[in-house]
């Protein structure tokens, strides 16, 4: 489906499993998840703040919340101003535009979050460009 999709220029949302997988969910864990959380804001690293992109425990679950139990104080670490993490993670730049892609920032000392796990965008492309072919990839 990604594929076809890449071929034809098209950009969309598919569910590959609608055999199983309705546009509804599952209404019996959507019902669970929404009797014990409730969408809250969330910090996501190079991005910022997201409005409603997350998920709290609501006040009669909170004695479960790890947070709160262990008084775990949440250190919010200011990201690297070298990296355009954010434009990566938008699609806005590509990881090989970042002027210390390769350089100060690789797999073992990144700067940002799309270095960070192998899954990353920067990770990806730095392991693989290699193997693609540089009309994709630079294109």
């Amino acid at each position: 489906m990604t594929v076809k999709q890449l071929e034809s220029r098209i950009h969309k949302l598919e569910n590959q499993y609608s055999r199983i997988v309705r546009p509804e969910g599952n209404p019996q864990a959507r019902a669970i998840i929404e009797s014990v959380f409730e969408i809250s804001d969330r910090e996501r690293r190079g991005i910022g703040n997201i409005p409603g992109s997350g998920y709290e425990l609501k006040p009669a679950y909170q004695s479960y919340d790890a947070n709160l139990k262990f008084d775990i104080d949440i250190v919010h670490v200011p990201e690297n101003e070298e990296c355009i993490a954010g434009k990566i993670l938008k699609g806005i730049k590509k990881p090989y535009e970042c002027l210390q892609f390769g350089k100060k920032c690789t797999p073992q000392f990144s700067l940002g979050a799309p270095m960070v796990s192998s899954k990353g965008a920067c990770a990806a492309y730095y392991h693989f460009s290699d193997m693609l072919d540089q009309q994709l990839v630079y294109h």
